[in-house]
């Protein structure tokens, strides 16, 4: 018998069936991101959102997870009020709308949590330049009153990565730790959301993380947290007692590089050292957040050398492990490069396009939220050439081959399926392995294996 590799009891099962559907409110609702006057609203808020949530829906997500959507300076990373919508997003009242119309699609919601650093114009920060060692906020930061900033401030004050705009918070500070915990008391209480995206995890303080986990598992067992990690041991900071989950930043890059040096040993080797079947593997039984693409990098279709494998890479990650987040526009072609700037990558549309590829996307969510291999399952590689792979995704009950050929030519693959006849679950069509199996151009499969 199989028994599951799914060791993380405490993940909510609305995640780890999970796909999530990700979208940069800023840019989605047209706001003016550098304001050269007050920050007002230009007609389209939050709200905007709703008419998109049954396509959303019918996508195959089952959770919107939003950028910053508080008040903010610029793009949102800027901190003014944790506890208010951007006036440029609608306010309080179009988030409240948003979120009963995603409750009504039995859509979760899940927010950006900024919490390593402040806009400037943050009112505790504001209070420190004005009133400087006689400020009740004065060791909520890290300052030196006798250092200098390059505003000319009369203080130095840390800022995220030598960014000045970003004011880094104590995180060490109590007051400022119960400041942040009541922020997102308050936005579960007023806005009931289902989790956080935490920004820059890997600059958070790992106390803090432990008492922020603490702190949402008292407010719904059903919580769910997932840091922005781009590197390193992930066991640093997800698992008991810390975050449930992170961002695979290994694995974004293995996908696209895979197609377009034509090598999928380095996107298998990847999962295989991240999920394989031996024991000494780094995160077997741990869900984390898979992607092609997000708001800080170029969109896929601008990455891929070959159009044909847009499709191809869609399939990789709904059939690795991991919970698939789609990156708005992304499902259906949209283009953007980073060397274009930031608002390249997170522009407004006025309405979703269906094409060919979210059709196919489709068809795949909905193959990975109803399969139990394909969302927890075991990770083990069967066939593996620089063109072609089969993977097997196996917990108890349930046996998934995931077979993906990026290559111009058909591939006949001959190995041991340990089973007669499957059904792709992608298509609904039946296959039978007698003879082997035939993998035409630019092809992939989800085959679930008859018993």
């Amino acid at each position: 018998m199989v028994v599951s590799t799914d060791s993380s009891r405490t993940m909510p099962d609305w995640v780890k069936y999970g796909v999530f559907w990700h979208v940069y409110p800023l840019g989605f609702c047209g706001a003016d991101i550098r304001p050269a006057g007050p920050r007002q609203f230009h007609g389209r808020g939050l709200d905007a959102i709703i008419p998109w949530l049954e396509y959303v829906r019918d996508l195959g997500a089952s959770g919107l997870l939003l950028g910053p959507v508080f008040e903010s300076a610029t793009h949102g990373y800027d901190t003014l009020d944790h506890m208010h919508i951007d006036v440029r997003l609608g306010g309080d009242a179009a988030f409240d709308q948003l979120v009963a119309a995603c409750r009504d699609m039995g859509l979760q919601v899940m927010l950006d949590g900024v919490f390593n650093h402040a806009g400037r114009g943050f009112w505790a920060f504001q209070d420190v330049l004005k009133n400087r060692e006689n400020s009740p906020y004065l060791n909520w930061f890290h300052i030196n009153l006798s250092g200098n900033s390059n505003y000319n401030d009369g203080l130095w004050y840390e800022g995220w990565e030598g960014n000045y705009d970003l004011v880094k918070l104590n995180l060490q500070n109590e007051e400022v730790v119960q400041y942040l915990l009541e922020s997102v008391r308050g936005w579960v209480d007023e806005f009931a959301i289902d989790g956080l995206r935490l920004d820059v995890a890997y600059c958070l303080d790992k106390d803090f993380i432990r008492a922020l986990r603490g702190f949402c598992d008292s407010l719904s067992p059903d919580f769910f947290l997932v840091g922005e990690l781009l590197h390193g041991d992930y066991n640093q900071f997800i698992g008991d007692g810390m975050l449930h989950s992170c961002t695979n930043y290994e694995c974004y890059k293995g996908l696209y590089s895979s197609m377009n040096s034509c090598n999928l040993f380095e996107i298998t080797h990847s999962l295989l050292r991240q999920f394989g079947p031996e024991n000494w593997t780094l995160y077997k039984g741990k869900h984390l957040l898979s992607f092609v693409d997000n708001h800080d990098v170029t969109r896929v279709a601008s990455i891929l050398q070959n159009p044909a494998h847009l499709p191809l890479i869609y399939a990789l990650l709904f059939g690795m492990p991991g919970i698939p987040c789609i990156y708005y526009g992304s499902e259906w072609g949209a283009e953007g490069k980073k060397q274009d700037g930031d608002d390249a990558l997170r522009p407004s549309f006025e309405q979703p396009i269906k094409n060919d590829l979210t059709a196919r996307i489709t068809a795949m969510a909905k193959a990975h939220r109803e399969s139990r291999a394909l969302c927890y399952g075991g990770f083990k590689q069967l066939v593996l050439t620089n063109k072609q792979c089969i993977w097997e995704r196996e917990t108890d009950g349930e046996r998934v081959l995931v077979a993906v050929n990026i290559d111009e030519q058909p591939y006949h693959a001959h190995f041991d399926a340990r089973c007669g006849r499957a059904v792709d679950l992608i298509t609904g069509e039946m296959h039978d392995f007698g003879g082997g199996s035939e993998l035409p151009p630019y092809s992939a499969y989800f085959w679930k294996c008859e018993r």
